[in-house]
């Protein structure tokens, strides 16, 4: 089968379209015939050698959607998608023609989702998801996302705007505030952090009840934007992983801080996550995935170096 693969972490020339070996689906699994396959920052960071528990070779990815071809009678010919931990880190990943898995670690895609939109969810959406399942997002809540014209702030909006929360977006861009404002989204523009909790006051008086900082960077100006008793959630953190908490803010308010990590959840967590969100796609309540960079699989490195050249495409490989 065709893949992406690394022999050695740190250094993307590693990363080679090659011929290897396809996958068996041992009692109980799938073998999945991917027919597209998400590329997030984070699997290039694999490559780079972030990630210590990583082991090589491997074939990175942990993003897709495509056709069973080996399994239980019942999945034969499904179009599933997945994600989860370990693909791509610990065992060989989505960024192939193929994959072999156990049956549990995939769900049924969403007819409405071509398979390229499918491929395009899995990191973004389980990300926002666990986010605002853990901070209890609901009708009526008042919910501030920092970053949210990322793929990650996106996904939590539209799932946040599906559960029927008040939504307010921060972005850095003047150009990112027409085009929410096109949706019907509330936002402000980031500026000084100390105007933060002034900005959200004059739309949610008495400031947010959850706060998802999607950047790493607007902790120490999110707290006294948070209500009492409110809850913060972060994705990220600066390089070193040192950042300023504003503890007796946080205290004083009776705040929560919870930290959302993707790479915690296994597939077959994440595919229960998928099938929690994916309905909302076929019942018009998410809005479809657009404005993906679809290439063949055989331009993955050139993919790679781009999104570490700071492309903020969204690649979708296609094998």
């Amino acid at each position: 089968m065709h893949a992406l693969r690394f022999t050695l972490k740190g250094d993307l020339n590693s990363l080679q379209h090659v011929e290897v070996p396809t996958p068996l689906a041992g009692d109980g699994d799938v073998l999945v015939e991917i027919r597209a396959a998400g590329l997030n920052p984070s699997d290039v960071k694999n490559v780079l050698g972030r990630f210590p528990y990583t082991t090589v070779p491997r074939i990175p990815g942990r993003d897709f959607a495509g056709v069973v071809v080996q399994g239980p009678q019942h999945l034969l010919g499904q179009a599933v998608w997945g994600t989860g931990k370990g693909l791509g880190f610990t065992r060989d990943g989505s960024h192939a023609s193929h994959i072999a898995l156990p049956a549990a670690d995939v769900a049924l895609k969403p007819q409405s989702l071509s398979f390229a939109q499918a491929a395009s969810c899995g990191v973004p959406f389980t990300t926002a998801w666990d986010a605002v399942e853990r901070t209890q997002v609901k009708a009526g809540t008042a919910f501030l996302v920092i970053g949210a014209n990322g793929a990650v702030g996106d996904a939590a909006v539209n799932l946040a705007k599906a559960r029927g929360a008040r939504v307010l977006a921060a972005v850095r861009r003047p150009e990112s505030l027409a085009d929410l404002a096109s949706r019907g989204i509330p936002a402000i523009l980031l500026g000084d952090p100390v105007a933060l909790p002034v900005q959200v006051e004059e739309h949610f008086p008495g400031g947010a009840e959850v706060i998802f900082d999607t950047t790493g960077f607007w902790l120490p100006a999110a707290v006294p934007a948070l209500a009492t008793f409110g809850r913060l959630a972060i994705i990220a953190a600066p390089v070193d992983g040192l950042v300023q908490l504003p503890a007796l803010a946080l205290y004083r308010r009776g705040g929560v801080l919870v930290g959302v990590n993707s790479l915690l959840y296994t597939p077959q967590e994440c595919a229960a996550m998928l099938d929690g969100f994916g309905g909302l796609f076929d019942q018009g309540l998410l809005p479809l995935p657009t404005e993906l960079r679809e290439v063949p699989l055989s331009e993955g490195v050139a993919s790679y170096q781009a999104v570490n050249g700071g492309s903020g495409d969204k690649f979708i490989l296609l094998p």
